[in-house]
């Protein structure tokens, strides 16, 4: 919809009398700071001195009343919602690409219950992550929900994006995690989910919500899943001089236990992040294990892991570079050891069963290579199955390669994406596994499900005819 001064100003005022004045701001300041997330095309535009698609009114309700009251005025007014967790998405999930509202979402942070017998925690969507692990410490619990953003990021952000953390192998991703949820539909209709996350009363809501960026309603409240903190966690590092054998003894493992970490990185990714972070000095491919429980599982668990890498070639390097590794496993996303601006960079994550994981590998690796020699890729792999495995690929370009006109730049960004992204759904991958999709993939989303797509276009148009709702995002 098309407004103007006078018509802003009234919806201003209509949003302040819902969510309160000290909540809504079309402030410059406010405005453009709700414009750039960790997205790496918004974060260039922004260095190059261009501005970034910016809401006109950032607004921060407090609970689903209050989140129903904002989306009900812009239901009416068909002004396009954006919702904003922590901006630690590096999808461009979050930015408000049709201006409109930026409801954030941080006010939302309160804790309603720790339930040791139910083992959940209920929370606002706003509140960091971080947050609720602390709560789950204080009564001798943990979340087991690790990501690298774990000091930044929300609850509702990992929900939205279908998120995961490092210890995803025993404990599962965020979708494994979840109970029940609050969200609330375009139209302002709050709903609650089932009280129970498995059940034969239909489709899971839930899963219809989660991974959905905000695209279909907002979650503003959830009951996470907390667990007992281990008697006892592990590690061993171990160095593979073939990265066939390295899957292979990967997927023996996960049919006999399930260890809490498991990540595998390729000879590039060992020579130079590993080497730097971990100290290992030797070529191959270093893999890191945290296997935890009771202190007797553990032992049985530590045989079985040595008896089955053994088997396959690896060299046992003790438990020291894989403490070492837990020490540092969120160091490695920091500044000095990340790649960052002026650096071009991505993350192509995927996910597949073990027959394919290899050849989206070396097809990936090829893929961006042979197109852009100007482009390095490096690989690991962070999250595994019994079933497959998730490959946690990047591409870097320096800076004396990167184009200097933004325009250019964002053209290069796309071009090397498209290839390698490509090259994951030829060879049986997806568009992505853990970060979401945002306005970077959105485009690849019908390439990736062809006639299926029309299920999630369906759900869209029903839930929200008047496609307010972070419009351009998920390919919707």
């Amino acid at each position: 919809m098309q407004t103007n001064e006078f018509l802003q100003a009234m919806i201003l005022t209509e949003l302040e009398d819902a969510v309160g004045a000290e909540n809504c701001s079309a402030n410059p300041i406010d405005r453009v700071t709700h414009s750039v997330d960790y997205y790496w095309l918004s974060r260039m535009w922004a260095d190059r001195g261009r501005r970034m698609p910016e809401a006109d009114i950032v607004v921060s309700p407090k609970d689903a009343q209050e989140t129903a009251k904002v989306l009900k005025i812009a239901n009416y007014y068909k002004i396009p919602v954006t919702c904003w967790g922590g901006g630690g998405g590096t999808q461009g999930g979050a930015i408000p690409v049709c201006g409109g509202i930026v409801l954030d979402t941080k006010r939302m942070d309160r804790i309603y219950e720790v339930n040791t017998e139910s083992m959940y925690i209920e929370c606002g969507t706003g509140a960091i992550y971080k947050h609720i692990e602390w709560a789950a410490n204080e009564v001798g619990m943990a979340t087991m929900h690790y990501p690298s953003s774990l000091n930044c990021s929300t609850v509702g952000g990992f929900l939205a994006h279908r998120g995961i953390g490092v210890v995803s192998t025993k404990y599962g991703k965020i979708d494994d995690m979840v109970l029940q949820m609050e969200v609330v539909l375009p139209n302002g209709d709050i709903i609650h989910t089932s009280p129970a996350p498995k059940h034969a009363a239909g489709p899971d809501l839930n899963q219809i919500f989660i991974g959905s960026e905000g695209t279909l309603g907002i979650i503003t409240k959830a009951q996470m899943r907390i667990f007992a903190q281990p008697e006892e966690r592990r590690f061993r590092g171990f160095l593979f001089q073939d990265m066939h054998a390295a899957f292979t003894a990967s997927r023996e493992l996960l049919q006999k236990f399930k260890p809490s970490v498991m990540r595998l990185y390729d000879p590039a990714e060992t020579a130079t992040l590993i080497k730097k972070i971990v100290g290992v000095e030797k070529p191959g491919a270093f893999m890191n294990v945290a296997y935890e429980g009771c202190r007797e599982m553990v032992e049985v668990e530590e045989r079985i892991l040595l008896d089955t890498f053994h088997k396959y070639g690896a060299e046992d390097l003790g438990s020291e570079y894989g403490e070492k590794w837990w020490e540092e496993k969120i160091t490695f996303f920091y500044p000095g050891h990340m790649m960052d601006l002026p650096q071009m960079f991505g993350t192509m994550d995927t996910i597949a069963p073990y027959g394919k994981i290899e050849e989206i590998y070396d097809a990936m690796k090829d893929a961006v290579e042979t197109n852009f020699p100007q482009a390095r890729f490096i690989a690991h792999f962070s999250h595994w199955y019994e079933w497959g495995a998730m490959v946690y690929d990047r591409f870097i370009v320096e800076e004396e390669h990167v184009p200097k006109d933004p325009v250019e730049a964002l053209r290069l960004h796309q071009q090397i994406w498209t290839a390698g992204v490509r090259a994951a759904i030829a060879h049986g991958g997806v568009v992505n596994d853990h970060h979401g999709v945002g306005i970077k993939l959105g485009r690849l989303m019908k390439e990736q499900y062809g006639p299926a797509m029309q299920v999630f276009e369906g759900l869209k148009r029903q839930l929200d005819p008047n496609g307010i709702m972070n419009p351009f995002k998920l390919g919707l």
